[in-house]
């Protein structure tokens, strides 16, 4: 077990301090009612039983008041056993939704790094398995084994206060029976977070299978997707067995143990009757009696079964540390580190003076805060510097060169080459998804490394090549490029990106819930809102990622001049395999091997019959 995760999970639960005090108390009077009716039972028996065999004519007021006072002791046991297990679903929920809320919380602020190291299935299992299973930890095990725990020390002291031979022999026993149980549980143990381990693994391939379920039909892949399947879950299969091989049988083995101790503890004590062995107890010395045997029989009973109880629980509680591990291993991840103190602002221009105002202008400018309490203001134009950059994913592959590019205020420039050349970690760079090697990126003028990066990417729209589309109303699904904007912008966004007349051939328009990421539109209509989603944030810089790729010829010739309209007046990046869509950029940038090889217009790049040449006229294949 690790202590700083138990510490951790602790601090959780402790949020709901005094339903914990309540729960603790409710264990303790449900102990105290476990113990004191098998104490009852001896009085019962000695005092109210006994007595009754003895005489001619019985009376059993006595002892029918006796048996009522021994149901209430029951029907106390039992409601406050019941009480507390209702109280620990309440506080299990409440721990794990707050942890949910954190997990979700952080996973915003992590870098897109993360994303592209761990398959979707994976960070799906933390809030799924890892939290079911400390929902069953919290609720269930932690509490029985914590009753278990008072009940055992309570039982012990009944214990020698009935009878201290007795006891001896009861201890001599359970430490042998623990030897074989701790045998029995180790063996286990160590599997259980491998267990959690596979599961999110199964996962993660069962999701990357429903998402890819066309391309592996397309490709008759069904079978080595199944072999595949197979051997990861052959794999779940080995550490769920080796985990819960013994931790099934140990249930067992401490009931049949506890039988066994049960007719010892009959022999033992019948023999020391018999020879009239005096006995010693913490109430002093005299005869063992029929009543203190029976006593000592219920009391042998309620001290094994609680140890088997936290036995077995432990296993549970094992399980659910291993899923607290992996959930706390996430929120220990690094979010992205924001230095940058330069925002974004709306901004009024009077007489080349910039002034900051509260409500939207359609004019932006940046807010520089300075050391000494002053604030200067710089109008955003859209000018985007890249000097000499460096860049690779890995500190040992450099993907990007001694790269250099710069967009003046409202040029188109365009970046082609083949898969590969680094088109796209361009775009992710200046977008501070990724933090270059080496080399300056400027904004305006300003060290991108300078602009908080929210305030960054409000002013970067982006189109990207694989269109993601959120469950809710095609209206809604525009309006995320802009929460507040209203829905006459969003129709006119969509009018921009030739998309309103498709979505009024809708059953609701766009009052049409979406849902499966758009599974029920083609691929160029997702295209088409993605593009309306980008024009409606109204950005003065954009960034199109293959933006008309998965649209006809003809739809993307009428997408192209919405899409001249949308670029008018804006800074524009432009990644393309399709060269009769980047003819018109004010500069041309070929890429290869992480290099800018060519530069310039197409005309330009036309008559220098290089790179560009090549992959315009087709002598040579884009990819």
């Amino acid at each position: 077990m690790d202590k700083s995760t138990i510490k951790r999970l602790l601090s959780y639960v402790m949020r709901y301090r005094a339903k914990v005090l309540l729960v603790f108390f409710c264990i303790i009077i449900s102990s105290m009612a476990n113990v004191g009716s098998a104490l009852f039972i001896g009085i019962l028996i000695d005092d109210y039983i006994s007595p009754l065999l003895i005489q001619a004519e019985p009376v059993y007021t006595g002892l029918i008041k006796a048996l009522v006072v021994m149901g209430l002791i029951y029907l106390t046991g039992m409601m406050a056993t019941l009480m507390y297990n209702r109280i620990m679903v309440s506080v299990a929920q409440g721990v794990l939704k707050t942890i949910r809320d954190e997990m979700f919380e952080h996973m915003q602020t992590l870098p897109v790094k993360y994303f592209d190291t761990h398959t979707h299935g994976d960070v799906m299992s933390h809030y799924t398995n890892d939290t079911d299973t400390l929902r069953q930890a919290i609720a269930q095990s932690a509490p029985q084994t914590v009753a278990s725990f008072f009940t055992v020390a309570a039982v012990f002291i009944s214990m020698l206060v009935t009878s201290l031979w007795l006891s001896l022999f009861v201890v001599i026993f359970v430490v042998f029976m623990m030897k074989i149980t701790k045998k029995v549980a180790s063996m286990s143990g160590k599997y259980f977070f491998k267990q959690q381990q596979s599961l999110a693994d199964v996962n993660g391939y069962i999701e990357e299978m429903i998402n890819g379920q066309k391309v592996v039909k397309v490709f008759c892949h069904e079978e080595r997707a199944k072999e595949k399947f197979d051997e990861k879950n052959d794999e779940l299969c080995k550490n769920a067995y080796e985990a819960n091989k013994f931790a099934n049988i140990l249930m067992p083995i401490m009931n049949n143990m506890g039988f066994l101790l049960y007719v010892l503890v009959a022999i033992v004590g019948g023999a020391l009757a018999i020879r009239g062995v005096k006995n010693i107890s913490l109430k002093g010395t005299g005869i063992l009696t029929l009543g203190a045997i029976a006593t000592f029989l219920q009391l042998s009973r309620n001290f094994v079964n609680p140890i088997g109880q936290i036995s077995q629980q432990l296993n549970m509680v094992i399980m659910a540390l291993a899923g607290a591990k992996r959930i706390f291993s996430l929120l220990d991840e690094k979010g992205e580190i924001d230095e940058g103190y330069v925002t974004l602002v709306n901004a009024k221009i009077n007489g080349g003076q910039i002034t900051e105002s509260d409500s939207p202008t359609g004019t932006w400018a940046w807010k520089h805060p300075h050391g000494d309490g002053s604030v200067t203001y710089t109008k955003l134009r859209g000018e985007v510097l890249l000097d000499h950059v460096d860049f690779g994913y890995t500190e040992n592959k450099i993907v990007l060169k001694d790269v250099s590019v710069f967009a003046d205020e409202g040029q188109k420039v365009a970046f082609v080459g083949a898969t590969g050349a680094g088109k796209t970690t361009i775009t992710n760079l200046i977008n501070r998804f990724y933090d270059i090697a080496d080399g300056k990126i400027r904004y305006d003028g300003i060290n991108i490394n300078k602009i908080k990066k929210a305030d960054l990417r409000h002013s970067l729209g982006i189109v990207l090549q694989d269109t993601n589309l959120f469950t809710g109303t095609v209206m809604e699904n525009i309006r995320y490029g802009r929460l507040e904007a209203t829905d006459e912008e969003c129709i006119a966004a969509a009018k921009l990106a030739n998309a309103h007349s498709f979505i009024t051939m809708l059953p609701k328009g766009y009052d049409t819930v979406i849902s499966g990421n758009g599974s029920d539109l083609s691929q160029g209509q997702r295209q088409l809102l993605s593009i309306a989603r980008a024009a409606v944030a109204n950005p003065p810089v954009m960034i199109l990622d293959e933006a008309t790729s998965s649209i006809d010829t003809r739809t993307e010739a009428i997408v192209q001049k919405g899409m001249d309209s949308l670029m008018q007046g804006r800074t524009v990046f432009v990644i393309a395999h399709r060269l009769s869509t980047v003819k018109n950029s004010d500069v041309i940038m070929v890429l290869e091997n992480g290099k800018i090889i060519e530069r310039g217009t197409h005309h330009q790049l036309v008559e220098k019959r290089g790179k560009y040449y090549q992959l315009y006229t087709g002598a040579f294949e884009l990819e």
